[in-house]
Formats: C-alpha cells, sequence, structure tokens
C-alpha cells in the first residue's frame, strides 16, 4: 500500500511549496492567497494595488505567513519573467502557479468597440498564456513538476444573454489553454487545470447577497438554476483549488473543475 493510502492527509499537504498567485487583491486571488498561506505555503502575491498587496501581506505575516509582494501584472513577457524570478529569487523555486488576474466588460456586442473585446482577451487569455509559459520554463528547469491553475468561470461553458461576448469568449479560451498544456505538460509532471466558479460572495457581487426588492429577483432567478439551492461563498472554493495544487491532483489534468453548484450540470 502507498504512502498516501496509509496517510491520505498526506496527498493534501502543500506545507513548504513555493506559490505564485496574480490578481492577488481580487476576488478570487485574495481567497487563494489566504487558502495557500494558511496551508503553509511561501506566497509571491502579484498585481497592480502596491497598497492592496501590501495590506493583504501584513495581515497574513500576522498570521505567520511568508509572503513576497510584487507590483507587476501579466501584462507581457518581462512582467511575467519578473513575478517568477520573484520567487525564484525570494523563496528558491517555484511550485505552484494560480492566475487569479482578469477583467470583465459588459455590453451587447453592437455597442462594444474592439479595442474594449481586446482589453478583456488580453487580461484574460494573454495574461494567462503569459504566466503560464513563465511559470512552466521555470517548473520544467526544476525538473520537479508543479501545479499550474488558471480561473475560468460557468461562462467558459455557457453563454449569457446580457452582453457578455468578450468575457464568455476569453473564458473558452481559458479552457483551451487549460487542456492544451495539460496534455503538453504531462511529462514534465505538471499539472494544469481551471477552477470555473459561479457567482460568489466578494465585493462584486455583494449586492445579490442583499435583502432588497432588486437583488431578490435577480437572485431567485439565477438561484432557480442552481441545484444545491444559494449562492457561492469564499470557503466553496478552498477545497476545490486545494485538491488542484496538491498532490491529490497529481493524476489530473487538462480539466475544469466546476466549483458552480451544479449550476452547469442542468
Amino acid at each position: 500500500m502507498s504512502d498516501k493510502l496509509k496517510n491520505p492527509q498526506q496527498m493534501f499537504d502543500i506545507t513548504g511549496r513555493v506559490a505564485v498567485v496574480t490578481g492577488a487583491t481580487g476576488a478570487f486571488g485574495s481567497v487563494a492567497t489566504r487558502i495557500l498561506s494558511g496551508a503553509g505555503c511561501k506566497v509571491v502575491i502579484a498585481g497592480g494595488n502596491v497598497s492592496a498587496l501590501e495590506e493583504l501581506a501584513a495581515e497574513l505575516r500576522q498570521d505567520g505567513g511568508e509572503i513576497s509582494v510584487v507590483q507587476k501584472r501579466p501584462d507581457s513577457e518581462e512582467d511575467c519573467a519578473a513575478i517568477v524570478a520573484a520567487a525564484v529569487d525570494d523563496f528558491g523555486r517555484l511550485d505552484i502557479l494560480v492566475v487569479a488576474s482578469g477583467m470583465n466588460d459588459v455590453d451587447p456586442i453592437t455597442e462594444m468597440d474592439v479595442s474594449r473585446f481586446e482589453k478583456v482577451m488580453h487580461a484574460n487569455v494573454t495574461g494567462s498564456w503569459l504566466m503560464s509559459q513563465a511559470a512552466g520554463r521555470q517548473m520544467i528547469s526544476q525538473g520537479e513538476g508543479g501545479k499550474v491553475v488558471l480561473v475560468s468561470s460557468a461562462r467558459g461553458k455557457l453563454g449569457h444573454p446580457a452582453g457578455y461576448s468578450a468575457y464568455c469568449s476569453s473564458k473558452h479560451a481559458v479552457d483551451g489553454i487549460t487542456k492544451a498544456l495539460g496534455c503538453e505538460w504531462g511529462k514534465h509532471g505538471i499539472t494544469v487545470n481551471a477552477l470555473a466558479p459561479t457567482v460568489f460572495r466578494s465585493p462584486l457581487t455583494a449586492w445579490m447577497f442583499e435583502d432588497n426588492e432588486d437583488a431578490t429577483r435577480v437572485r431567485e432567478g439565477f438561484l432557480a438554476r442552481v441545484p444545491v439551492g444559494r449562492l457561492g461563498e469564499p470557503e466553496d472554493l478552498a477545497g476545490p483549488l486545494l485538491f488542484l495544487v496538491s498532490p491529490a491532483s497529481d493524476f489530473y489534468t487538462g480539466h475544469i473543475l466546476d466549483a458552480d453548484g451544479g449550476y452547469t450540470a442542468g
């Protein structure tokens, strides 16, 4: 019997691993950062808002976390290389990448100019590709495998009637990157998966949780499609993310894990 089967907790042990989280102060990025730090990872947090990064870092350091701050977004090869270099310089290696940076821009396609479409695609698709490239180069050179987690969405599978042509396109593309790299990097022991949440509690979605007529109407319409019958909470993403970055998922790659309460199952 393998050691993992004798001691199942080892399958989820990521103590001492070095992780990078981009978009670390965003809705999902801050959740990911807290989960990884709380699980014992050394974490490089990257983003554009240095004061928010430093605030998050101070909070986690107070709890004993080892955190490094990089004020960069995955906007270019140079920026992505610098983010990975920070992990290597500060902690000696890179084991886990979570690309939580991205954006949305909502309008009917007839009202959206191409520059807005391209901005969404650059943030969600090109940024994921560039950051994966930089992290993959480092992980392959280390020769010990690694974990890459991209962020998809229910909109990577489904359309939306309210002007989501840019966002849906970008998340379908993220799913494609995930599957392609899952195939490409299997031989290196690097798993590549995407986490696809639907609505979960965050500053951006707080209005949907409010007790007023408009929020109730929208929430009830949405929940009619959610088998578990509630909106998501940040902790609902903790288990799926921990699985994707831990040894428990060593045989799971190129997949989209839908943390959506069953929303896309129906």
